[in-house]
């Protein structure tokens, strides 16, 4: 199915979770995961109307923007080696998987200017899962006012692959609670306004729970 069939579902589907909490779909970005596509696939989404494209992979990341530049806002959602930092940061626009000290200080030497972050979180505590422990998070992102290339906007987790429902919704509740938690502490470099949550079999389930960033590969733009 073509990738503008396959938005146009998306965007019902959108709707829906957002009538049911009062929320208005404009404030939801859909950021295509094109990890498993090709640059001509993820060209598709761009010509269908999406704006903001993510890789996992550092090398998938640069045959893309290779072919695509400034067509796209580019998020880095995989796990990011620091030595590897230097090879992405001055096309990417967002990361999304900032959870580790070392990171911070390679992305804050190599930036020319603040870098958008989420904070990723292990809510799940999956071992097969990267990210902070949920109590760790408050003394981490306190522990990043010293870096000022560092602007974390906002939290990423993702949720057990089940079909357990409560289970999955347990989880982005929890990811909301941290975010009020960090808000209160009113951080000039960590407003903190947005949520990293949702995946092709749980992005609707991620907004009822207040998700502002969805992360959608199989079901936008498919695997090949």
């Amino acid at each position: 199915m073509s990738v503008q069939n396959n938005l146009a579902n998306i965007q019902k589907n959108i709707q829906k979770a957002c009538e049911i909490t009062n929320r208005n779909a404009e404030d939801i970005q859909l950021i295509a995961v094109t990890k498993y596509v090709t640059v001509e696939r993820a060209q598709e989404a761009i010509e269908a109307g999406i704006q903001h494209l993510g890789e996992n992979r550092v090398e998938g990341f640069q045959k893309k923007y290779t072919a695509i530049d400034d067509q796209a806002k580019w998020h880095f959602i995989g796990t990011l080696q620091s030595r590897k930092v230097k090879e992405i940061i001055h096309q990417v626009d967002y990361i999304h998987s900032l959870d580790r000290k070392s990171l911070a200080k390679e992305i804050n030497k190599r930036a020319e200017h603040p870098i958008s972050c989420f904070v990723q979180v292990n809510v799940s505590g999956e071992s097969s899962k990267h990210g902070l422990d949920p109590n760790e998070v408050s003394d981490f992102i306190q522990s990043l006012k010293d870096y000022p290339k560092i602007n974390v906007v906002g939290l990423m987790t993702m949720a057990p692959h089940t079909d357990d429902e409560k289970v999955i919704r347990n989880c982005f509740q929890s990811l909301k609670q941290l975010q009020t938690e960090i808000q209160q502490l009113s951080l000039d470099f960590a407003p903190c306004d947005y949520l990293s949550m949702g995946m092709s079999n749980d992005y609707q389930i991620a907004i009822e729970e207040g998700a502002t960033h969805i992360r959608l590969g199989s079901s936008l733009v498919g695997e090949e």
